[in-house]
């Protein structure tokens, strides 16, 4: 492994089928959404089980997280957005520790999980996999609350 992640840093692992991130929030520990594949501590075979499941937010040694796979610190959006203050990131991973929250491995939201953390900006495309994602889960009732939300928002530009 490079040199030694900071606080706030978001660390990519190379799984073999995909890449899953962390947030490292100090000595050693990061915290992550653990998908339903690796709460069971199953490989490739479940992957499919993960497409549309829940994940843990879990906090977790780094190098219990990584095992054998590759790991990096990767900030790649540090360029375009101000990541928050390490102090206030680590504060938000720790209060989402024990969470559970809709996991979609198709939409990485892994990333987009971590990306919030770091920079406190979903990335765009994540409200259009919340939708897919819920529809797919067969839980309507996010895309129709979301579909009123948008309905009053161009009502309110229309007055």
């Amino acid at each position: 492994p490079g040199p030694e992640p900071q606080l706030g840093d978001l660390i990519e692992i190379f799984r073999p089928f995909y890449r899953h991130w962390a947030i490292y929030v100090g000595d050693g520990y990061v915290v992550h959404l653990a998908p339903p594949s690796e709460i069971a501590g199953a490989g490739a075979a479940s992957l499919m089980s993960a497409l549309t499941d829940k994940a843990l937010v879990k906090k977790e040694l780094l190098y219990e997280v990584a095992g054998r796979d590759r790991y990096q610190v990767n900030n790649k959006h540090d360029g375009k957005y101000s990541p928050l203050p390490p102090s206030k990131i680590v504060q938000r991973a720790e209060e989402l520790v024990g969470q559970e929250v809709l996991y979609k491995l198709t939409s990485e939201n892994c990333e987009h999980f971590v990306n919030e953390l770091r920079y406190g900006v979903a990335r765009s495309d994540q409200v259009r996999d919340a939708i897919v994602a819920a529809g797919i889960a067969g839980v309507g009732l996010a895309a129709v609350s979301f579909i009123g939300v948008m309905l009053s928002r161009n009502k309110r530009q229309k007055q």
